[in-house]
């Protein structure tokens, strides 16, 4: 049976910072149900582009936007890792009917954590903002543009996808820009959240900062 009051943590940041990494340890450490609600974006962009449409197309992007269910097999597609997903996932990402039509998809799986766990993390750009504001403990995890351009070029080369640094880079830049300057639900900290900018930082040094946080915030231990 899930807990009557599920704990909530919300982790945000930019592309290539390591929050959905960090999320999916989070969530496994503690047994809490994970989100990661960048995925409902790419497959909102990705449908889009599938039906011959432009993801910058307001009333295309909303219509597929509310066409997506916990169900739809296209959450669980390979393609949504692509580059080009995720791209498309920053341009709908910027229009408002779709940020409303996926607003309750997220809460109710705040409110209603799969398989009866106690709680659930969820990461994105405005989940500490917007979807979860009342959460139990923020996290905004970051690192310089730079740093994060190379981790998404070692990403592509690492899956065979040629990749030159300088439009990677470029690339990420543009991506920061939409999405700390879109209209709707903008990318930047919540007021009261620990910010872990993880550019010097290796995966187990940020691990161990983040449980120290969430555990100062909730009283959680890990528990694997």
């Amino acid at each position: 049976m899930a807990a009557t009051n599920p704990v909530v943590i919300a982790i945000d940041g930019p592309a290539a910072s390591g929050k959905g990494t960090l999320s999916q340890r989070i969530a496994d450490a503690f047994g809490l149900a994970h989100l990661d609600t960048g995925v409902l974006y790419r497959a909102v962009g990705v449908s889009v582009l599938r039906a011959g449409g432009d993801p910058a197309d307001n009333a295309a992007a909303a219509k597929a936007a509310y066409a997506l269910d916990p169900d739809h097999p296209i959450l669980r597609e390979v393609e949504l890792r692509t580059d080009a997903a995720a791209q498309a996932a920053s341009k709908v990402a910027a229009v408002p009917e779709v940020r409303a039509a996926l607003l309750d998809f997220q809460r109710r799986f705040t409110q209603h954590p799969p398989g009866g766990a106690p709680g659930s993390v969820l990461d994105g750009r405005d989940i500490g903002t917007v979807v979860c504001p009342e959460a139990d403990a923020k996290l905004f995890v970051t690192a310089s543009v730079e740093v994060r351009a190379e981790r998404r070029l070692k990403e592509l080369r690492n899956r065979g996808i040629p990749a030159i640094p300088s439009d990677v880079l470029e690339d990420m830049k543009a991506r920061d820009a939409r999405d700390s300057q879109r209209a709707v639900a903008p990318l930047r900290p919540a007021a009261d959240a620990f910010v872990l900018d993880t550019s010097a930082l290796d995966a187990d040094e940020v691990f161990a900062r983040a449980v120290a946080h969430i555990g100062s915030k909730t009283g959680l231990r890990p528990t694997a």
